[in-house]
């Protein structure tokens, strides 16, 4: 069970985190080389964010699904779309260059329109995807132990960004820093490499059973003679919104800080590293690696001590320190150099793995088993959009025009919505989860 969760997410995070390092990296020049750097950049973020937006459409479908024929084999359906998109993108031809031979030319504008399709798809498989990863771990989960286990699926991501770094500088130092090949088919190697993860992944999840508490559900629904079942809506996500609204739009802002930290802290902070301090790609692709592991340990040690003193109080404690840090954070690593880099982008994903870890026991508490799933995802994919979507494509005008240290205070001005949010979740690590 945890390793079904872990190695799913691990997978499907490692999709969706090579498109942002390819973002970051090579989308402006392969799918926007007529803008100019600022707007080929924003226009490269730009079909980053696309995926936050699909988000919440797969959190509402594959939520459906979920809540109704299961959670296993709804994870099965993210993982084959997620890994369907990954592929595809590896194997798109460019705007003026064709690829692994084919059309020579490019494709023209039809290169980042299927660029951005592709993008939407791999949204919508990993919207249904978190919330069915956590379920699985959250409802196998004894009482007093939610946040240990549902710590495994949260480790994907650290798992995932650890491996992305690693398969682009193994594809740089093999291609060279400089060299035409890496931009014209070197980076399209992470993206096919997917459908072998995707392989194994799919293998490990076919052998998972379906969790229990779904499995109660379900056997005390057949037990219910249909004159004494409850009504019910026959679409989950109309049950989440008409009876736990709140909860969905308050776990969204809670959430937001999170999202801003990592997305920052990766995609757009490898951006910043390579084209603004004018590091090397090698050096910046190493410090991801060296960062994973950063965000992995805070994310185990987050969710196991969440356990202890609940869910709500550790992810205030990163939401406070994520204040003050994001307004010095740009001062940082504006001093320049490769050291003050390391201590921003280490710093950065280490404060957002205090508040991850315990998320993934938090959103399943705070939600109902017949619509859990919808409700879970909705408030993770929502919080997705504020935190995740909207942050990168607002740093790049801002940098360019009225200085980075703007970029701060808007972090500062999210996480404090956090703070404001996470302080009105009622306490869940005692709760009852198979109500």
């Amino acid at each position: 069970m945890a390793a079904a969760s872990s190695i799913g997410t691990t997978i499907e995070f490692y999709d969706f985190f090579i498109f942002g390092t390819a973002a970051a990296l090579v989308f402006p020049a392969v799918f926007f080389p007529s803008a100019d750097p600022v707007a080929g950049t924003l226009a490269s973020f730009a079909t980053f964010a696309v995926a936050f937006f699909a988000r919440p459409v797969g959190a509402i479908l594959f939520g459906h699904f979920g809540d109704k024929i299961g959670r296993k084999r709804t994870l099965v359906w993210t993982l084959l779309i997620m890994g369907f998109a990954t592929v595809g993108i590896g194997l798109l031809p460019g705007y003026e260059t064709g690829a692994f031979g084919l059309f020579e030319g490019g494709i023209g504008i039809w290169a980042p329109i299927l660029l951005v399709t592709a993008r939407f798809l791999q949204g919508f498989a990993v919207g249904g995807e978190w919330a069915g990863a956590t379920l699985l771990t959250a409802e196998y989960a004894p009482q007093g132990k939610r946040g240990m286990y549902a710590m495994f699926p949260q480790l994907g991501p650290a798992f995932a960004f650890f491996l992305s770094s690693a398969t682009f500088l193994i594809a740089s130092l093999t291609l060279g820093t400089t060299s035409t090949a890496f931009l014209e088919y070197g980076w399209r190697i992470p993206f096919i490499l997917s459908f072998a993860l995707v392989a194994v992944g799919l293998w490990v999840r076919l052998a998972v059973a379906e969790t229990p508490v779904f499995r109660e559900k379900l056997e005390k629904k057949a037990a219910t003679p249909a004159a004494d079942a409850p009504a019910v809506n026959k679409l989950p996500f109309l049950d989440a919104f008409r009876y736990q609204s709140k909860e969905i739009f308050i776990a969204a802002g809670a959430l937001a800080s999170l999202f801003s930290l990592f997305y920052m802290g990766t995609a757009f902070m490898t951006n910043y590293g390579v084209g603004t301090l004018n590091l090397s790609r090698n050096y910046v692709l190493a410090m991801g690696m060296v960062a994973a592991v950063f965000f992995g340990l805070s994310t185990a040690a987050s969710a196991l001590w969440s356990d202890r003193i609940g869910r709500r109080k550790v992810i205030m404690v990163s939401c406070g320190l994520a204040i003050p840090w994001v307004l010095v954070l740009f001062p940082i690593l504006n001093m320049g150099g490769p050291l003050a880099f390391a201590i921003g982008l280490f710093g950065t994903l280490t404060i957002f793995g205090v508040a991850y870890g315990p998320a993934g026991a938090l959103l399943p508490e705070m939600f109902q088993a017949r619509y859990r799933y919808t409700g879970a995802g909705m408030g993770y994919n929502l919080a997705g959009i504020l935190g995740g979507a909207l942050p990168p494509l607002i740093a790049a005008p801002l940098i360019a025009g009225p200085g980075a240290i703007w970029v701060g205070v808007m972090l500062a001005a999210l996480s404090t919505i956090s703070v404001l949010c996470t302080y009105k979740i009622l306490e869940t690590k005692d709760r009852n989860i198979n109500a």
